[in-house]
């Protein structure tokens, strides 16, 4: 990306109505929110939740689809911005590389956003560690809690898909090298301390909230940050990362981009503070849940949504060609060659989704996300389907050709938002055990005949139980590819149960993360990680990111 093609951050600012005195400028592209900015106006704008089918491994585009959006609206006249998560450093260098859109509707600067952005990653990995730190320091010199090993649940976190790392023996060397025991690390965008930063209304909040956070457990006791006393350091390393980031597309609409847990191990949303910043300064945002509607909107509507007294006006599910025929029968390899059967058997998929967000009271769209090599045989039927059981649906050209390739999606949108109301209401409610909050997401979401608990998993539940935690979310981890925890079954499966072989626990975010399948927290590399295709030239230029 050439630099002089983008504008200065302090104009991206001024469409929200900022002054250059309300950003914090890290460089000339990339600017911060104080969080008193953001509450300064009451919220005014329309709330749009981005979502998709259950992805390809390629994924279906949803943040390019995103980005498309924002600026075909801002084409159109309409002040639009998109606030969304910011990226991983584990999937840059893994499977699917940079994750800033694609095309002609990207977020800028997209190379530095991939890499090191504004530090908000590096700072979650330094709280959760310091943590990590206290905790075996309190375990070798015992000085207060005494602590049992075998007892402690916080593991370590990293920004790099490492599986190496899953399973590890720490403390080993002897006399004065710390207990030995085992833990482990999970990916950054899995720590608890990042799902607490993302669902923080402010510094307070984000302090009592770290201070909840659960370290080691026995059968009736817990062990929090605020009985050790680290929230305040915790506090200290994230007071910086818990402000918003503003940047922009390449179109120059604004967007902010905050936090960044994974859909299918944590919740899959952007930070409460980045979608207030958007609801108050912008008539319309459009907002990006993780994955398939599955898991992330899943969780935006029933984690994030009542935590931030949030109610979403309209809901847009991407679908592409190329993931209906995957759905429908075709192998990975085959998925580019038309295939009307394959086509038709996909569409079981995609209509599960739409049922399940109406299941919310949420009006919903579908945006077709365009490919070069899409037939126009193929989107004309894929219309016409749509439209013959009366779901609204558009077209959407926003890789090649931006927000003009968007106008027609941004104008259904509009129509929606004026012609529709949303009746949103969460899945379950709080007062619900957490059994009956699995329950109802394996059978009504994931069309599960029931659920399956581990002897391990259990002994977790009879622990919640006893503590009185009833009233905590539910944080499915679950694969993206399938609607069932078997990645395999695709379209969309019956017959199947839900299989829990552990539940973690994660007070301060207000959720337990219910493990299903062979579902884990740190992911590995493939074959050819996308790490391989990084160039860097002699004048420092970055290629093979985005």
């Amino acid at each position: 990306m050439t630099m002089h093609k983008l504008q200065p951050i302090t104009q991206i600012g001024k469409q929200l109505g900022l002054s250059a005195d309300d950003i914090i400028q890290y460089g000339m592209y990339k600017g911060k929110i104080p969080l008193d900015i953001v509450y300064q106006r009451p919220r005014r704008a329309k709330l749009v939740l981005m979502t998709s089918i259950n992805p390809t491994p390629a994924g279906e585009g949803k943040t390019t689809v995103s980005v498309g959006l924002s600026q075909a609206l801002s084409k159109i006249g309409v002040r639009a911005t998109a606030v969304l998560r910011e990226p991983s450093m584990g999937p840059t260098f893994g499977m699917k590389g940079g994750a800033t859109g694609g095309g002609a509707s990207r977020v800028e600067p997209s190379t530095e956003i991939n890499l090191h952005f504004t530090g908000d990653f590096h700072a979650i990995t330094a709280a959760h560690n310091l943590l990590a730190a206290i905790v075996d320091n309190e375990l070798y010199h015992g000085r207060r809690l005494n602590m049992n090993p075998k007892h402690v649940l916080w593991k370590r976190v990293l920004d790099v898909n490492d599986r190496a790392l899953r399973r590890v023996i720490i403390g080993l060397g002897g006399s004065g090298q710390g207990v030995m025991r085992e833990s482990g690390f999970d990916i950054t965008a899995a720590s608890e301390v990042m799902a607490v930063l993302t669902l923080a209304h402010d510094l307070p909040d984000l302090k009592r909230k770290l201070g909840r956070m659960v370290v080691a457990a026995t059968g009736s006791e817990m062990v929090t940050v605020s009985d050790i006393g680290a929230e305040e350091a915790l506090t200290a390393i994230l007071r910086e990362a818990m402000l918003p980031n503003l940047v922009q597309t390449r179109e120059h609409t604004p967007v902010i981009m905050h936090g960044g847990p994974f859909a299918n191990i944590a919740h899959g949303c952007n930070s409460i503070v980045a979608t207030e910043a958007g609801l108050r300064m912008s008539d319309v945002v459009i907002t990006e849940a993780g994955f398939g509607a599955d898991l992330g909107a899943e969780k935006f509507l029933d984690i994030k949504s009542p935590e931030a007294q949030l109610s979403p006006d309209l809901a847009v599910v991407v679908v592409t060609l190329k993931a209906l025929r995957y759905h429908g029968g075709q192998s990975l390899k085959e998925i580019d060659r038309p295939d009307s059967m394959a086509l038709r058997a996909g569409m079981a998929n995609l209509n599960k989704h739409l049922e399940n967000l109406q299941q919310f009271g949420l009006p919903v769209v579908v945006a077709i996300n365009k490919f070069p090599a899409d037939t126009k045989e193929e989107t004309d039927w894929l219309l016409r389907e749509l439209t013959k059981q009366g779901t609204p649906a558009a077209l959407a050209d926003v890789f090649v050709q931006g927000g003009q390739g968007g106008q027609m999606l941004g104008h259904l949108v509009m129509q929606q938002l004026d012609e529709t109301q949303s009746h949103y209401a969460p899945l379950y409610q709080a007062q619900e055990s957490l059994e009956d909050k699995i329950h109802k997401i394996a059978s009504r979401i994931y069309g599960a005949d029931g659920v399956d608990y581990s002897p391990q998993a259990l002994t977790t539940l009879r622990r919640l139980h006893s503590w009185g935690e009833d009233a905590m979310q539910i944080c499915m981890a679950k694969t993206q590819y399938s609607l069932s925890d078997n990645p395999k079954l695709l379209g969309r499966p019956e017959g199947f149960r839900l299989s829990i072989r552990d539940i973690e626990i994660a007070r301060g975010a207000g959720y337990i993360v219910p493990l299903a399948g062979d579902m884990i927290r740190m992911p590995g590399l493939p074959k050819e990680p996308a790490a391989f295709r990084v160039q860097v030239a002699d004048d420092g230029s970055i290629s093979g990111i985005d």
